[in-house]
């Protein structure tokens, strides 16, 4: 989900954002104040139960909770929302505290009908603000869709749960005794409604669980709904969840001072703390580690507890007498030694398996599929293997594994269902693109970190290193099967050639030799015409045997050496040319030849294409290596041009020793074509 950019509030709006916070934090010390010099016993003690400012204390929690949010975007209805409970629960801890120190059986302070009401009735209405809060997590809105309609209908359902509570009437059990005169308790109450209490209070409560359960229902159709930044903002409040459950679970196993409290705390502002968090950050730490590290330890805490509860129940059986204080300290601590480590361990790897599969055991993943490429010799089982390797390790549902081969073919290996959205991911190979990788787009085992990284650089390399395995195989085979073919084309062409071309006409030389010799006492004058005849026919003969000497190799090697024959091209080229070479040059045959078409195939291009007004030929050895150089001034090659047949053949004659061709455009124009040849075959 993309983040649109906002506005932070200014002026007026910045004073009403930061309003609520400043209400919510100045109702604490009030309320402070106030339990402080309030009677710990008596008619007040009674009706509000206690001191009120630690429910102050968690809304000025939320309050400045909703300024940051606020603060960031106004227009976050998130932020509002938050304000509004953060206000509620100040309100209600600070009217718990004024009823406590107001409220005398002689006399009570003004306005303590409305403080009365407020904690008792429309207090109510605090599970309402959260589930409303719940359901438009994190993008301010219900779900849309029927969602949406079912979110309002659930909403009405919750406002009609509180108002059930407000026109309750007070009587029986829920009627308080001795106020003093002037207090109502629930100004609100229809008396019409007299005998039906309890029916108003059972629709109310069903209204509200049912409406509050309907948002959590709603947080997890979200939650699976979700994709990118919108899920990890889900995950926050998932997280805040574990703690709340585990917090839960601790304040049961142990005797904490004020556990009711804490708990209440834990419950009241961690989910909005967590929530603040994927609002204005949710990039604040890495979220899948911070989860999964959660509940781990949650995990390992409930084992734990339940262990211990386990052991000092058998040893209370089996001894039949409660031990002493330093005993249960004792098993605590062996229970917790014996299991803590290697429980923590198991659930880590457990987890983090579950969630992230195992790109935490990256020597393994690494190590596995560098095994199983090793004992496979077939290409789609070695790439089936690492599209297998790449799922299992980032447990992802979809894989696919494309490595492009000769003549524009493509192999492709897929493991799983394709997802709607995807990203591609080049496989290179010496910094040559020969294949891509394909995962999923979104998803929680999608995102990677740094270190995930680099293992699916790791794992990556292995699948360049199968394709090109693959492609070289397949390149050494084909490379044998042209050679051979291309060997035996040659056989028969020359075979051909002399069978039908030299043959007869060696044979017709002959016959006629032998009707001149024959001739040539009777009639001198023929026989020198059938001499003349045959003279023509020999030429022929030895134009032919030069033709079939050159198509094996170029005469003008042997005649004039490379330099000598490239020199002799560019007398004939239309441009003119500069050539720079070492005049005693000794050379493999292949190499030779090799350079010589290189070069003529590169000046050919200059003189058709190119339109320059000069070039440069340079040929120079170092390095064990003979390097060809041809330069010109001309147009140059347009960078998006695919490479036609010829500058195909260039490269196809420097690979076939060893070598390689660069062809390249410099930003001031021209054409540059470098081939750098191997004076020695490769061990």
């Amino acid at each position: 989900m993309q983040e649109q950019a906002v506005t932070r509030p200014r002026g007026l709006m910045a004073v009403a954002v930061l309003v609520v916070p400043a209400v919510c934090v100045a109702l604490v010390p009030v309320a402070v104040w106030l339990d402080a010099g309030a009677p710990t016993s008596g008619l007040g003690y009674d009706v509000s139960l206690g001191p009120g400012w630690p429910w102050t204390l968690i809304g000025a929690f939320l309050g400045v909770l909703a300024g940051i949010i606020l603060m960031k975007d106004p227009r976050q209805r998130v932020g509002w929302v938050l304000a509004g409970s953060g206000i509620f629960w100040a309100l209600d801890g600070f009217t718990q505290s004024y009823i406590l120190s107001g409220l005398r059986e002689t006399g009570a302070w003004p306005g303590m009908t409305f403080a009365l009401w407020f904690l008792n009735r429309f207090g109510s209405y605090l599970t309402a603000v959260t589930a409303v809060l719940v359901m438009i997590f994190p993008t301010g809105r219900f779900l849309p869709g029927r969602w949406r309609v079912a979110s309002w209908v659930a909403t009405v359902a919750m406002a009609i749960s509180g108002l059930c509570f407000l026109v309750m009437p007070a009587e029986g059990d829920r009627s308080m005794a001795d106020l003093p005169p002037g207090v109502d308790e629930n100004p609100t109450s229809i008396s019409a409604l007299s005998g039906h209490g309890d029916g108003l209070a059972t629709l109310g409560l069903s209204l509200g669980v049912a409406g509050f359960f309907f948002a959590l229902l709603s947080v997890v159709v979200r939650y699976r709904r979700s994709e990118g930044l919108e899920r990890d903002r889900m995950r926050w409040l998932l997280w805040s969840v574990i703690v709340v459950v585990a917090v839960s679970a601790g304040s049961l196993a142990f005797s904490v001072p004020e556990a009711d409290f804490v708990g209440a705390l834990v419950a009241s502002v961690v989910p909005p703390m967590a929530m603040t968090i994927a609002v204005v950050r949710p990039t604040l730490v890495s979220i899948q580690d911070l989860l999964a590290r959660t509940a781990v330890l949650a995990a390992v805490f409930v084992v734990l507890v339940a262990a211990d509860a386990l052991v000092l129940w058998l040893l209370t059986r089996l001894l039949d007498d409660e031990l002493t204080r330093a005993q249960v300290v004792g098993v605590v601590l062996v229970v917790c030694v014996l299991l803590y480590g290697p429980l923590r361990h198991r659930l880590s790897a457990g987890v983090r398996r579950l969630m992230l599969g195992e790109r935490g055991n990256r020597y393994d993943a690494v190590a596995g599929l560098a095994s199983t490429l090793e004992n496979t010799d077939d290409t789609t089982e070695q790439l089936a293997a690492v599209a297998r390797a790449v799922a299992s390790a980032f447990a992802v549902p979809f894989v696919s594994v494309e490595v492009d081969r000769g003549h524009g073919e493509r192999l492709v290996t897929t493991f799983g269902e394709r997802p709607a959205e995807v990203r591609t991911l080049p496989i290179t190979w010496r910094d040559t693109t020969i294949g891509r990788l394909v995962l999923p787009a979104r998803g929680l085992r999608s995102r990677l970190t740094v270190r995930d990284e680099e293992l699916l650089g790791d794992l990556v390399r292995q699948a360049a290193t199968a394709a090109r395995t693959s492609q070289l195989a397949e390149e050494v085979q084909h490379s044998r099967e042209r050679l051979v073919t291309a060997r035996e084309e040659e056989r028969r062409r020359m075979r051909r050639d002399l069978h039908d071309g030299f043959g007869p006409a060696l044979s017709g030389i002959v016959f006629q030799l032998e009707a001149a010799r024959m001739t040539v006492e009777r009639d001198p004058d023929r026989a020198r015409a059938q001499l003349e005849t045959v003279s023509a026919q020999v030429q022929e003969v030895v134009a032919d045997v030069r033709r079939l000497v050159h198509d094996l190799r170029p005469p003008a090697l042997d005649d004039r050496g490379l330099v000598g024959a490239l020199r002799q091209q560019a007398e004939h080229l239309a441009v003119p040319l500069d050539v720079t070479a070492p005049d005693d040059l000794r050379l493999p045959a292949a190499v030779e030849v090799a350079a010589y078409r290189i070069a003529g195939e590169a000046l050919t291009n200059v003189a058709r294409h190119a339109r320059a007004d000069s070039a440069r030929l340079v040929v120079e050895t170092g390095d064990d290596a003979l390097v060809v150089e041809v330069a010109d001034d001309g147009r140059g090659i347009p960078a998006d041009r695919a490479a036609g047949v010829g500058l195909a053949s260039l490269r196809e004659r420097a690979a076939e020793l060893g070598g390689t061709t660069t062809i390249t455009s410099p930003p001031d124009g021209g054409t540059v074509v470098r081939a750098r040849l191997p004076l020695r075959s490769p061990a």
